[in-house]
């Protein structure tokens, strides 16, 4: 399996303390540099109002399968949270789309680190990617004694 980035993150985070919890908390605006080999692929992104980018955390530790989340004192298994710290660290973020300078997309509410590796970007669309009646997994299950 081979992933190859399409391009890179500019953002003020610089280390992962200064990323916040989720991108979509805060209203922090960066770019995504798409490199010229892909640009021709970003024809039309701009009628997008959210676009969903994956990323490759690539300072992100791949070797742990439990977690502590934000407020929890419990670990959990690492995929029912949304630790960075993950065998396949893969970024999954819901940006809107402010504008596109030719390859650059200005997005806000991506959490990414300044140089991380761009791998796909995916129009959001609100017939498909939402789910009214979702749940959020272990948030809602009642603790075992």
């Amino acid at each position: 399996m081979e992933c190859i980035p399409i391009g890179v993150v500019r953002s003020p985070y610089r280390v992962r303390g200064d990323a916040p919890r989720q991108g979509r908390l805060a209203g922090t605006e960066a770019e995504i540099r798409i490199f010229d080999d892909y640009a021709p692929g970003l024809q039309d992104v701009e009628y997008a109002s959210h676009l969903i980018v994956l990323y490759w955390l690539d300072r992100a530790d791949r070797g742990l399968l439990f977690a502590t989340p934000p407020g929890e004192t419990r670990e959990r298994g690492v995929f029912s949270t949304r630790s960075p710290a993950r065998p396949n660290p893969i970024g999954f973020g819901v940006v809107d789309l402010v504008r596109r300078d030719g390859n650059v997309l200005t997005v806000r509410g991506l959490d990414a680190l300044d140089g991380t590796p761009v791998l796909d970007i995916k129009p959001y669309s609100p017939e498909i990617d939402s789910i009214p009646s979702a749940t959020g997994g272990w948030r809602i299950k009642p603790e075992k004694g």
